[in-house]
C-alpha cells in the first residue's frame, strides 16, 4: 500500500495512555516522503507470506516451516488469542528462547493487533514483575519445557504479582494447569473461522506494534513503543541496504525478540521471503550443525558467538561457501579474516536509528567506522556532551542525537525521563559518543564510546545504577560501584567494586551471583569480577569517579595479562 493513500498528518485512532506518539507535523513529513505507509506489520507480513507461500520460512532442528504454513498457523493462533478474551492493544509478555513457537506467537500478536512485550528468556522477577505491571500485561507466553528453569511456576508467581495478568500460554511440553498450550489454541479454531474473525479486527498503521526494551540507564529497562508503519519502514530500509532477497538465508542465533534481531534480521528476512535459521540452543555442536545444514548467506557474528565457534572454524568443521556477507558490531577486519567474506559494521539502538557500513565504502570506513544511516530521512547531530551546542567540525567527538521516521519521540509512561532524554528540537539523546568524517562527499560516523552509566556486555546494556541498588542490600556491602571492564569477546564485562562492612568477608563471584539470583536478577547482569577497596576515588568536586575505577580495572587486567605472558616465556639460564 502506498503512502499517497494516507491523509497527510493522519495519526493514531485510539491513543494508548502513556504512549508518546509522533507529532502531526512529523507524520506529515514522513508520509509525504513515502516512508510511512498505511500498512501494519500484520498486513505486510501476510502479503509476503502469500507471495512466497511455497518457500521455506523457518529452518532448523525442529523442522522446516513454509510461508504458507506460517501464515495459516499464525492466523489461527491470532484468532484463538482474541477468543480467550484479549482485545486489540492488550499487552503480551514474551519470555522464551528462540523457537518456531516464538515466531508463531509474535506474528499472531501482530495480526491480532496485540502488543508483544519483548522481554528476554533470561529475565526474572526483578524485571518481569516491574515490566508486566508497568505495561498492564494480560498474557504471559513461556516455553513450558525448560529443563533448567520452571517457567510455568514462575509465570504463576507473576500472576500473583501483576494484577492484570490473566492467562499463561506454554509453547511446548506437557500441559500443566492453569497454562494453555499453543497447540490447543491453534486447534481450537479453523482457518476459515480465524480469517473471518481477523478481517473484523481494527488495524491502525500508526498504533504501537511492539513494546521493546531499552538497555536501562535509570533502573530497570524502559519500555519503547515501536509503531507498525515506522517499524515496517525500519525493516525495509535495512533490507534495501543489504539487498536481502528471497534467495537469502539468515544465521542469527541471538534472541529473536531483541531489537537487533527483530528489526534488522528476522523481520526484514520474513518480509522478503528468505529463510531464517532457528537456533534452539547455543551449544557449539548445535550451531555448527545448523549452519552447515542450512547454508546461510548472511551471518550475524557478534564477539561471543564468533569466539564460541572459532575452534570449529579453525578445525574446518564449518563451510562458508554460501556466505555472501556477515554483520558485526565492531572489529570487522578480524571477523573478515576469520570468515573470509565481506563483513559490515552495524550501529543502532532500540529507540531508532540504524547505521551500516556497506559495499563500496572506503576501506578505512569499513574497518574503523559504523557507516551511515539506512535512511536518507535520518538526522544525526553531534553535540558537546550535556549541551545542545552542535559540533560542526569533522573528527571532533561529542554526544550524538537522532531524529527520523523510525526514531521514537518518548518512552512509555516516563515523562521525567523523556524530559531528560530529548533535546528541545525533539532529537533523541543516545548517550553514545561519536564523530563524523566527510569522505568523497559522503558523511560517515565513528563510534567513540558511551556517556551513560551502563555496561555493554555483548550488546546487552546493563544499568550500573540498577545493579548497585540491589548489591547494596548484600549484608557484607557497605558501598558498591559497578563499572564495565574491557573484554576482547564481550566488549565489556561487569566488575563490582566493593567497600565492605566492618567485620565481614568479601563475597565471591559465585556467592554474589547466588545473592542476585535470589533477588530475581537476570544472570547476564551478574558481576564477573569483584574488587575490594577501602575507599572510592573521588573527582575534584568530591564525587565518586567512575572513570578512575574503569581505568583501575583496565590497568589491573593489562598487568595480569602481561604477567601471564611473562610466566610462559622460557627462563634465561644464569
Amino acid at each position: 500500500m502506498k503512502s499517497e493513500n494516507l491523509t497527510p498528518g493522519m495519526g493514531v485512532k485510539k491513543p494508548i495512555p502513556g504512549v508518546v506518539y509522533p507529532p502531526p507535523e512529523a507524520l506529515t513529513r514522513y508520509v509525504r516522503a513515502g516512508a510511512l505507509t498505511d500498512e501494519t506489520l500484520g498486513h505486510a507480513l501476510r502479503a509476503a507470506f502469500r507471495q512466497h507461500a511455497d518457500r521455506v520460512a523457518l529452518c532448523g532442528p525442529a523442522g522446516d516451516i513454509t510461508y504458507q504454513q506460517l501464515d495459516e498457523i499464525t492466523d489461527r493462533l491470532a484468532a484463538a488469542l482474541l477468543g480467550l478474551g484479549l482485545q486489540p492493544t492488550d499487552r503480551v509478555i514474551f519470555q522464551l528462547g528462540n523457537s518456531k513457537e516464538l515466531v508463531f506467537g509474535l506474528i499472531a500478536c501482530l495480526k491480532a493487533a496485540l502488543i508483544p512485550l519483548c522481554t528476554l528468556a533470561a529475565h526474572r522477577e526483578h524485571e518481569i514483575s516491574y515490566l508486566g505491571q508497568h505495561s498492564g500485561a494480560r498474557l504471559h507466553f513461556v516455553a513450558g519445557d525448560d529443563p533448567k528453569f520452571d517457567d510455568l511456576a514462575f509465570a504463576q508467581d507473576m500472576q500473583r504479582r501483576i494484577p492484570t495478568l490473566q492467562w499463561i500460554v506454554q509453547a511446548r511440553g506437557n500441559t500443566r494447569a492453569p497454562a494453555i498450550t499453543l497447540c490447543s489454541l491453534v486447534d481450537s479454531v479453523t482457518l476459515e473461522e480465524a480469517r473471518r474473525l481477523l478481517a473484523e479486527v481494527p488495524q491502525d498503521p500508526f498504533q504501537v506494534a511492539v513494546f521493546q526494551l531499552s538497555g536501562g540507564t535509570t533502573g530497570v529497562p524502559k519500555i519503547i513503543p515501536r509503531f507498525h508503519n515506522e517499524y515496517l519502514y525500519n525493516m525495509r530500509a535495512v533490507a534495501a541496504v543489504n539487498h536481502y532477497s528471497a534467495d537469502d538465508c539468515l544465521f542469527m542465533p541471538l534472541p529473536m525478540m531483541h531489537n537487533l534481531n527483530l528489526g534488522c534480521c528476522l523481520g526484514p528476512f520474513l518480509l522478503n521471503g528468505g529463510r531464517v535459521t532457528v537456533a534452539i540452543d547455543l551449544q557449539v555442536d548445535s550451531l555448527v550443525e545448523l549452519f552447515n545444514n542450512c547454508q546461510p548467506t548472511w551471518a550475524i557474528m557478534g564477539g561471543p558467538i564468533l569466539e564460541k565457534l572459532r575452534p570449529a572454524i579453525e578445525a574446518g568443521q564449518m563451510s562458508f561457501g554460501s556466505l555472501r556477507g556477515a554483520v558485526t558490531t565492531n572489529n570487522s577486519a578480524r571477523v573478515r579474516e576469520i570468515l573470509g567474506v565481506p563483513v559490515w559494521h552495524i550501529f543502532g539502538m532500540t529507540e531508532g536509528v540504524i547505521m551500516f557500513t556497506r559495499e563500496g565504502d572506503p576501506q578505512e570506513v569499513i574497518d574503523t567506522m559504523v557507516g551511515r544511516p539506512v535512511s536518507s530521512l535520518d538526522q544525526v547531530k553531534i553535540f558537546k556532551t550535556g549541551t545542545e551546542e552542535e559540533i560542526l567540525e569533522p573528527g571532533v567527538e561529542g554526544e550524538c542525537a537522532f531524529a527520523g521516521p523510525y526514531t521514537i519521540h518518548g518512552y512509555f509512561d516516563a515523562p521525567e525521563r523523556n524530559r531528560e532524554t530529548f533535546t528541545s528540537g525533539g532529537f533523541y539523546r543516545s548517550g553514545d559518543l561519536m564523530s563524523f568524517h566527510d569522505i568523497d562527499g559522503v558523511r560517515y560516523f565513528k563510534f567513540c564510546g558511551r556517556t551513560k552509566d551502563v555496561v555493554d556486555r555483548a550488546g546487552e546494556k546493563i544499568n550500573s545504577g540498577e545493579l548497585e541498588l540491589i548489591l547494596a542490600g548484600h549484608p557484607a556491602v557497605a558501598a558498591v560501584s559497578v563499572v564495565g571492564m574491557p573484554d576482547p569477546v564481550y566488549r565489556e564485562r561487569v566488575c563490582a567494586f566493593l567497600i565492605l562492612r566492618e567485620g565481614t568477608v568479601a563475597p565471591t563471584v559465585a556467592s554474589l551471583g547466588d545473592f542476585l539470583r535470589q533477588a530475581g536478577v537476570a544472570r547476564f547482569k551478574w558481576p564477573e569480577r569483584i574488587e575490594v577497596l577501602t575507599e572510592f576515588p573521588l573527582t575534584g568536586s568530591g564525587k565518586l569517579s567512575k572513570p578512575t575505577l574503569r581505568q583501575m580495572i583496565t590497568d589491573k587486567l593489562a598487568a595480569e595479562r602481561a604477567s601471564a605472558v611473562a610466566n610462559t616465556l622460557p627462563k634465561e639460564k644464569s
